[in-house]
């Protein structure tokens, strides 16, 4: 045991060396930059294990008081359903729980939050967190067009076609099913749907089939509102590789990067695939869920997260700028969703500091930093919210 803990001591010193303090410099950017964050899994903290993020939640990534110490100003909420609630019925109504979370909680502290529906209203809410909402699974929709509409006046401003298997939309990065070969007939009509309202299309998730017909149908551009770079995760098809990132940027879209320690390490991404796998085939023969999970806490425990810090994110954000150039740039990073699997000096939203530092390390200039904090994305939403309903 002990030759075990003298064995960490290197990796324990090496996290002090990488996780370097923010300089004032730094801290002041990310204080006047606008920091536009396109995933973060905080709706699901606000239903169930209620938590009140007006306040500090140790526990949580996300709240009130980091947000405004880390300079975040609009992270956007992500409305998650999984697969599992898809078939069970349950995705309409868990949705709609989500959404009416994130209402009452602008509504209910309405000096520190405030909903962000157009990117017009930002200059009005400076000094707020503000809170524009992204659909993570289409699943929702069910076969209803309709409810594309009732979501866009609900407030949701972007829409992930689909999660972690195909849905009525589209097939997912995570499985081979593949079946619909990309968009299903009904997916090409709610893309469509979705450009005439103005709601941003979200390839996060989708299969590489499904970004390629999202890129032959959209009249306007799309965003990766939390991926990463498959040149860093060859075998893992969740992260976009080299081509479709450049139709994507070629589109005039925008790659928000996620900062998930398994979007970041190869060996990790690995061995997520092959959970993942291991899980299928167990319920595929019966095994019940008491069983799946007990097995996935085992293989989680016997396959610990990686210790990585900043640099592997500053590795994929100068790899992306290299690849499409520093205007098709972002951050995602999935914070609440990760299960906290996260470079130790990125793991709450206070800590953007500290990536500001990296980019300025790295040689970045301030107006490409500002570009990638929230410039980039803002840029695409206003672009995509004045071309709807002009088809």
């Amino acid at each position: 045991m002990r030759r075990y803990v003298l064995a960490l001591l290197p990796l324990c010193l090496v996290g002090v060396v990488h996780a370097a303090e923010p300089s004032a410099a730094a801290r002041k950017l990310a204080q006047d930059a606008l920091i536009v964050d396109t995933h973060i899994d905080a709706p699901e903290n606000l239903i169930g294990d209620w938590n009140d993020l007006t306040v500090l939640t140790p526990k949580r990534e996300f709240d009130y008081p980091r947000a405004k110490e880390g300079g975040l100003d609009a992270p956007w909420m992500s409305i998650f359903t999984s697969a599992e609630e898809d078939k069970d019925g349950k995705a309409w109504t868990i949705a709609n729980l989500q959404i009416d979370a994130v209402r009452s909680l602008a509504a209910r502290a309405p000096e520190k939050f405030a909903l962000l529906l157009s990117p017009k209203d930002v200059e009005k809410n400076v000094g707020k967190v503000m809170l524009p909402m992204g659909m993570e699974n289409g699943a929702p929709i069910g076969d209803d067009l309709g409810k594309v509409q009732f979501f866009f006046d609900r407030g949701i401003r972007y829409i992930t076609l689909c999660h972690g298997e195909d849905n009525r939309i589209a097939d997912s990065s995570y499985v081979e099913t593949h079946t619909w070969g990309g968009l299903s007939p009904f997916g090409e009509k709610v893309v469509a749907e979705m450009n005439r309202l103005g709601i941003i299309v979200d390839v996060s998730h989708v299969s590489d089939d499904a970004v390629r017909d999202v890129l032959r149908l959209t009249d306007v551009p799309v965003i990766a509102s939390h991926s990463g770079l498959r040149h860093f995760t060859p075998t893992w098809n969740r992260n976009l590789p080299d081509d479709l990132a450049v139709a994507i940027a070629k589109e005039g879209g925008v790659i928000q990067l996620s900062f998930g320690t398994v979007f970041l390490s190869d060996k990790q991404s690995r061995e997520w695939s092959d959970k993942r796998a291991q899980m299928a085939a167990m319920k595929k023969a019966g095994k019940s869920s008491g069983e799946i999970d007990a097995f996935e806490k085992q293989f989680t425990k016997a396959h610990p997260a990686p210790v990585l810090h900043v640099d592997s994110v500053l590795d994929q954000v100068d790899y992306g700028v290299k690849l499409v150039g520093v205007d098709h740039i972002g951050i995602g990073s999935d914070f609440d969703g990760v299960s906290g699997e996260l470079p130790v000096d990125l793991k709450s939203v206070k800590d953007y500091p500290v990536l500001v530092e990296g980019l300025m390390q790295r040689g970045y200039s301030e107006a490409d930093i500002r570009k990638i904090l929230g410039g980039n994305l803002l840029r695409v939403w206003g672009e995509i919210e004045a071309k709807a309903g002009k088809k």
